[in-house]
This record gives structure tokens, sequence and C-alpha cells, in this order.
């Protein structure tokens, strides 16, 4: 795989308070650059929710709204989030709900195209009995050692998320490979269906 090939790409990941639909609280977007995570230009925000993070998703995550409750509500860095996102590729893992998530919360923002680790990984490694990212993490053993956070923290699942996509692209030939591979039918970037030949 030539990783210079690639446009660009952000590796994203968001975490809500609880609620269904969920109101965010953390969003992370990490470039992916000649086959490796930049950090040094990533993305992170923290945001107070409307609603306030439910027990459970406090637990999973560790943010809780006394910690949230001096961030910037949603309005306030939509527009940072849009601009940084721009119209670039992203990349997660259960690809529709971060994307679905942020479309939501971005009304007007349309990424190039989603690849989904998730949906990848069935295709890389058939046969496994789990493709949770902790799963994952276990099979393909990335080096987590230059992580931001925590497990369930945006940040921390982006960068996970980014080892485990450049684990695996390296199994395929070219970009175009890669996106069969990843992309989910009806989320932007999937390719085409091969039209049936007619038969007269």
């Amino acid at each position: 795989m030539n990783f210079s090939s690639w446009p660009l790409l952000l590796v994203v990941d968001v975490e809500g308070n609880g609620t269904n639909p969920p109101d965010l609280v953390e969003v992370a977007a990490l470039p992916v650059r000649d086959g490796r995570p930049d950090t040094s230009t990533a993305g992170t925000w923290l945001s107070k929710p409307r609603r306030p993070v439910t027990p459970f998703a406090a637990r999973v995550h560790g943010l809780t709204n006394e910690q949230l409750e001096s961030e910037p509500g949603w309005e306030e860095i939509a527009a940072q989030v849009h601009t940084f996102l721009g119209g670039s590729w992203i990349c997660a893992h259960h690809a529709h709900v971060d994307y679905r998530v942020l479309a939501a919360h971005l009304p007007q923002w349309q990424p190039a195209g989603v690849l989904d680790t998730l949906r990848l990984a069935k295709a890389t490694y058939p046969g496994l009995s789990k493709y949770t990212l902790d799963a994952l993490i276990e099979h393909v053993q990335p080096d987590l050692s230059a992580a931001p956070a925590q497990r369930h923290r945006a940040t921390f699942d982006a960068y996970a998320t980014a080892q485990l996509l450049i684990a695996m692209a390296v199994r395929y030939d070219t970009w175009d490979q890669l996106v069969a591979a990843a992309v989910p039918p009806g989320l932007p970037g999937a390719p085409e269906p091969e039209e049936e030949p007619t038969l007269w």
C-alpha cells in the first residue's frame, strides 16, 4: 500500500451524554499522514451537553457533568469542528454511528467518504469471533503506547482505530481496493455497484 496516494483522512470518534439521540460531549479527529497517526495536528473538543450525562455514559467514558460544566456548548464549537473536518475522508469503527451523530450535529457537513474499520476487519480477518474495538486491539496488538487518555475516550479510541486501519491497509495494494472493502453501502464514498449485464 502506497500511503502517499491517500487523500486527506481523519479518523474520528465521538462520545455522547447517553441520551437517545445523544448530545455530543467529546469529538476527536486524528489525521493519518504517510501511514501514521499525526497527533500533532489532531483536533479534540469537549462540549457541555444540553441534557445531563447519564450515569451509565459517565461510567463508560469517564466524563462527568461536573467536568463538562465549564466547557462550551455545541453551538459554540460546531463551526470549528465543521471547518476542521472539511470535505476530507473520515474513518471510524462502526462508522454508521459516528457519521450519523456528526451529520446530525453538523447539517451542512459532507465528508468525501467514510471508511469503517469494522467492515474492513470482517473482510481482512474473516473468522474472528468478535469485531469490537477491544477484540481487534487484542488480535492486531497495535502499538498504543502513545495513545492519549484511556479507552472509551474519543482521543484514545480514534488513535486505536487509526492504528488498526493502518495495520489492515497494508494488506491491500491500492486505495481503491481499501475503499471497496471498507466503505459500507449507502455511506459517502461507497463504490457504485456494477451494473448487471442486460440479456436481450
